[in-house]
């Protein structure tokens, strides 16, 4: 009688299956051939599609599968961007943030940069990108003016003291901001400003050098319409003298009933790869004046001014290759560069205080585009 047994040895640590047979008697082809066709398979190999039977999942393909992820290359990091990029980077979104938060958090870091303060006015550094006044439903500086009022008064203090906004700052314009305890001294400071007992003093950075070097412009400056694919307002030009006929000399023309009066004095305080650190003092207060100014009457536009760098289309500002280059930006990324305009130092007379002199520290991005320029502030000459 022929008998046959069949035995299955499992090898776990290489995940194969061995199959021995044996046979007591020569009658058993399909063993035999079983047998042969086990030790010819090479190891690792699936069986058989024809068998029907699906591949089973052994653990040395699970082994190597995690090998091969991880032997994978990590997946392509952005470029590193440069220290320019990522400073305007961080700025546009602190001022988005600033914008945004809660009031208290505004609050708080207008009253941690507060540099001077009395019973009447207080003076804060006010950041970039914060407009003072907004209806927009924006976080605006006005809108936390209570909250502050409480701050300084101390908060466990009743107090019915009210700050009110005087001679506000643009939204992209950082520096020295007065604010005024009540609405009697609002109407204080008004006064002392129309009888030019108020001085306001700003740093800007500008693309180009001003020729000559310092000098008063007394240009009018009116609102018009750009015409074109992107219809829009600006402030511009509107003097007062222009070439006559024959080229020879200027002839005084009639003013404009809309034109605003516009007074800048200027003083090139340094100048260095092709731009300049300009002092800028408006005897006026008309809308854009120092930003019209110097770039329709020097031709000297103001670093990050986009608004005022061309006059018929809306578009970024646009450097020379060797501004470029000191600044680490491609073109492509101008937009971002904020308006380098701060309002530097400001002076009070006929306070009940006194005189009130006060400087404002420049806020990072200005410095940092100062040194990258290779510009140098007046104090910082003064200390070699």
């Amino acid at each position: 009688m022929n008998s046959c047994r069949r035995i299955t040895c499992s090898d776990w640590r290489s995940g194969l299956s061995v199959v021995f047979s044996r046979t007591n008697c020569r009658r058993c082809p399909e063993v035999a051939a079983s047998f042969s066709r086990s030790q010819t398979t090479a190891p690792g190999h699936a069986p058989d599609s024809d068998t029907g039977e699906k591949p089973r999942l052994r653990a040395i393909d699970l082994a190597r599968k995690v090998q091969q992820e991880k032997a994978k290359p990590p997946p392509a990091t952005e470029p590193p961007v440069t220290g320019q990029q990522k400073r305007v980077t961080e700025l546009k979104r602190f001022s988005l943030q600033l914008q945004h938060v809660h009031p208290n958090v505004l609050a708080k870091h207008l009253h941690r940069s507060v540099l001077y303060q009395d019973e009447d006015v207080v003076i804060t550094n006010k950041p970039y990108g914060v407009p003072v006044r907004d209806d927009s439903g924006a976080t605006s500086i006005a809108s936390v003016l209570p909250v502050l009022s409480k701050m300084l008064d101390g908060m466990k203090i009743k107090s019915d003291t009210q700050l009110f906004p005087s001679l506000g700052l643009e939204k992209e314009t950082t520096g020295a901001l007065l604010l005024a305890r009540g609405e009697e001294v609002v109407e204080h400071i008004l006064n002392l400003n129309r009888n030019n007992q108020v001085e306001r003093k700003y740093w800007v950075i500008t693309v180009g050098v001003p020729v000559p070097s310092e000098g008063v412009i007394d240009i009018p400056i009116i609102e018009r319409a750009v015409t074109g694919p992107q219809p829009h307002f600006k402030m511009a030009l509107s003097p007062l003298f222009r070439m006559n006929d024959a080229g020879t000399g200027v002839t005084k023309v009639r003013a404009h009933r809309q034109a605003h009066q516009a007074v800048t004095r200027y003083r090139v305080l340094d100048s260095s790869s092709g731009c300049s650190l300009v002092e800028l003092q408006p005897l006026t207060g008309a809308k854009h004046q120092m930003r019209v100014h110097m770039a329709f009457a020097l031709s000297c536009s103001i670093l990050g001014d986009h608004k005022y760098s061309h006059w018929n289309k809306l578009a970024p500002q646009q450097l020379p290759e060797r501004v470029l280059g000191k600044l680490g930006l491609e073109q492509s990324k101008i937009r971002h560069l904020p308006l380098h305009l701060h309002a530097r130092r400001l002076t009070l007379s006929g306070t009940r205080a006194g005189d009130i002199d006060v400087s404002c520290p420049l806020p990072k991005f200005f410095t940092q585009t100062l040194k990258r320029l290779q510009l140098t502030p007046p104090d910082e000459k003064d200390d070699r």
